[in-house]
């Protein structure tokens, strides 16, 4: 799709180098995963972009589903992240993101799915946005002990929250960094990315950033615009970080919601064509199966060759 033919091969040409001291780092070119738990069929994938097949660069993105408990209290986790552009370890921080949130909502996922079950917005986000935060902040560790720059070994991080309990359909996005978040509901693609400052929303538990003023009315001295000199006392500040996204919304019968990353949620907000063809495929009475969502995942768009994953998940 597009103005014309992709650029790169269909199908990958080159592999990665490999160390033979060191073959746990290899990543493959694709991944592709899914489960049906309560109400919810979920598909998802990662896929290794054009643009790194030719040239032999592993996959940025990395992909995490796990279940943790079992039964109706079960929570499902769904987690995508992207690796910095050109730098040597992407595809590792992407995987750390992964495993460190994974770590994270394992540990707390019994409370997770009870305040899900209960709608307790105020606890969800505030809780979640710790273990984003804490998640994140080993990667900047990682970076300490390589001796490289905050921003050479640093990741977007984007998750799904999934309660199998058949009787509650709450979906909980929540994550930092740029991508999408998108619903497909009667035929209709709707983005409802959560913008920061956002604190309202049709059919939402809640979604949005920390709020300007005070219960009193007083407003916060962040948003002042005031600036402040450093103090010789205190060390620098960081360089600011990108915003915490949280969104918790009630999925109908018959919706599909969609997470992904850049690689897809670009051609997704930029091509028509390429909605008009998602929405077809993905709008019949039954999800699609795993071979036929990778190839849903993958149709080329003239222009876009980054890395793909996604997930996708179908209410009964």
């Amino acid at each position: 799709m597009g103005s014309g033919p992709p650029t790169y091969d269909a199908e990958p040409t080159a592999l990665p180098p490999a160390d033979p001291d060191d073959l746990d780092d290899l990543v493959a070119d694709t991944v592709l995963d899914g489960a049906r738990y309560g109400t919810s069929t979920i598909r998802a994938v990662s896929v290794r972009g054009d643009s790194a097949r030719f040239r032999g660069e592993p996959r940025r993105d990395s992909l995490l589903t796990a279940r943790f408990g079992v039964g109706e209290q079960a929570l499902v986790l769904v987690a995508m992240a992207t690796g910095a552009r050109a730098t040597p370890g992407a595809h590792r921080a992407a995987a750390e993101a992964c495993h460190w949130i994974g770590r994270a909502v394992g540990r707390s996922h019994a409370r997770l799915a009870e305040d899900i079950r209960a709608a307790r917005r105020g606890d969800l986000k505030s809780g979640l946005h710790r273990l984003t935060d804490r998640s994140l902040g080993k990667l900047r560790a990682s970076a300490a002990e390589q001796g490289v720059e905050p921003e050479e070994y640093s990741a977007t991080l984007r998750c799904l929250l999934l309660p199998a309990h058949p009787e509650c359909r709450t979906r909980v996005f929540f994550g930092v960094g740029p991508g999408g978040l998108f619903r497909l509901r009667d035929g209709e693609w709707q983005d409802i990315e959560p913008a920061v400052g956002d604190t309202a929303g049709e059919a939402v538990v809640g979604f949005g950033s920390q709020p300007a003023e005070t219960p009193e009315g007083d407003r916060l001295t962040m948003d002042l615009g005031i600036p402040t000199p450093p103090s010789p006392y205190e060390p620098a500040p960081e360089p600011p970080r990108e915003p915490f996204r949280f969104r918790a919304s009630v999925a109908r019968p018959g919706d599909t919601l969609l997470m992904c990353t850049g690689g897809l949620a670009e051609p997704l907000r930029g091509e028509p064509e390429l909605s008009a063809h998602l929405s077809g495929r993905w709008s019949g009475p039954t999800p699609p199966g795993l071979a036929a969502f990778l190839a849903d995942t993958q149709v080329r768009v003239k222009g876009y060759a980054d890395d793909r994953t996604a997930a996708a998940v179908w209410e009964a």
